[in-house]
């Protein structure tokens, strides 16, 4: 995308690593001239572990480990920068690429791994981590997070000041899912019903093979306004923008002052998933342009003009390293679920349709038994 005569953007940190505060844009910088060197340091830690995770995960789909696997490369300055500004009673509903924001919360690396590989459907507890379930069907979670602020707002638990009591909602979704109904309907409910919650678009660019020029018209960020929802283009491979957006605006949610949407302008390296092949439908021009905006080399570029030295670098790679092989150890070590647990729980009580399907697999079971 040709960045040239677009609407206003708030970037912090430019792709060279040069940071800036644009006019207008006072209040954001306030918040990062805010963080000390060690809340730095731990930014650009999370984005080198979850890009050096990425790569291993993929791998480990090639090799057969895994039954798919999504790469989120190149997003990681908005996963990072936005999950490590969610505030402590926050609550996060994702999609299904924010691996990222996942590990902002202490959601084990390995549970997403396990989602993946089929032994089960998300092993994390939303009320531990306030990281929801993947999403695997679009903008469903976007109805989940508005119903969720809708409550927390009828809980009294908005706008009372109290910092250990006060909560936001924030739902992370795709440009591709902001075409889905389930996107207008949430900003809707969330409009009228003055609900405390951030909607936090990823537009990497493409929704599988469909590019962002044939999915709108206009800019992401300006589709609440028609419902009542204000909102804000964000450099997405910025992380410090994405942390100054993020903790702004959850911020206002917290304290009662409604909706917001931010458009995270970012860009998806690599594939849409295992199971697809990106250079069928972009030019690889287009990738290399993206890849110079790389969220962890500008960041780096930044850490270093403020003095932090090769040795906290090199710290950061070997970590990385040391995560991948506890990944792929870890990996390897799972054993497959009993069969008969894709059964459980599909009803709330015992069903008699159920209880046939789980009789006809154990029969075959039983008879493919006999032939080994």
């Amino acid at each position: 995308m040709n960045l040239e005569n677009q609407p206003p953007m708030l970037q912090l940190l430019a792709p060279d690593g040069t940071y800036g505060v644009p006019k207008g844009y006072e209040a954001y910088g306030k918040i990062i001239e805010g963080l000390d060197q060690d809340t730095l340091k731990i930014l650009y830690t999370d984005m080198a572990r979850i890009r050096r995770f990425d790569i291993e995960a993929t791998a480990l789909q090639r090799q057969g480990q895994l039954g798919l696997w999504v790469p989120a490369i190149g997003q990681e300055g908005a996963q990072i920068g936005s999950g490590h500004a969610v505030g402590k009673n926050d609550h996060i509903f994702p999609s299904y690429r924010e691996h990222g924001v996942a590990l902002t919360h202490g959601v084990e690396l390995i549970s997403i791994l396990k989602m993946m590989r089929g032994v089960n459907h998300g092993g994390w507890d939303p009320e531990e981590t306030r990281f929801h379930h993947y999403a695997i069907v679009l903008a469903t979670q976007v109805l989940h997070a508005v119903g969720y602020a809708m409550g927390v707002k009828l809980d009294g638990k908005v706008g009372t000041g109290d910092r250990d009591k006060d909560l936001a909602v924030i739902s992370y979704f795709g440009d591709g899912a902001t075409a889905e109904g389930d996107v207008s309907e949430g900003l809707l409910f969330a409009a009228v019903n003055e609900s405390p919650i951030v909607f936090f678009i990823q537009n990497n660019q493409w929704a599988i093979s469909s590019h962002i020029d044939s999915q709108t018209k206009v800019p992401l960020y300006t589709r609440g306004e028609g419902f009542g929802v204000p909102g804000m283009r964000i450099d997405g491979n910025d992380v410090l923008a994405c942390y100054a957006a993020t903790r702004l605006h959850m911020d206002n949610a917290r304290s009662g002052q409604g909706p917001f949407l931010l458009e995270a302008l970012t860009y998806r390296i690599g594939a849409h998933t295992t199971s697809d092949d990106p250079s069928k439908y972009r030019e690889e021009a287009e990738v290399d342009e993206w890849k110079a905006k790389d969220p962890i080399k500008r960041f780096e570029i930044f850490l270093r003009r403020q003095g932090i030295g090769d040795d906290f670098f090199e710290e950061v790679k070997v970590a990385g390293d040391d995560l991948a092989k506890k990944i792929r150890a870890e990996t390897f070590a799972l054993e497959d679920p009993p069969l008969g647990n894709i059964f459980n729980h599909v009803y709330t009580e015992q069903h008699p349709e159920i209880d046939k399907q789980r009789a006809w697999l154990e029969a075959y079971e039983a008879r493919m038994g006999d032939h080994e």
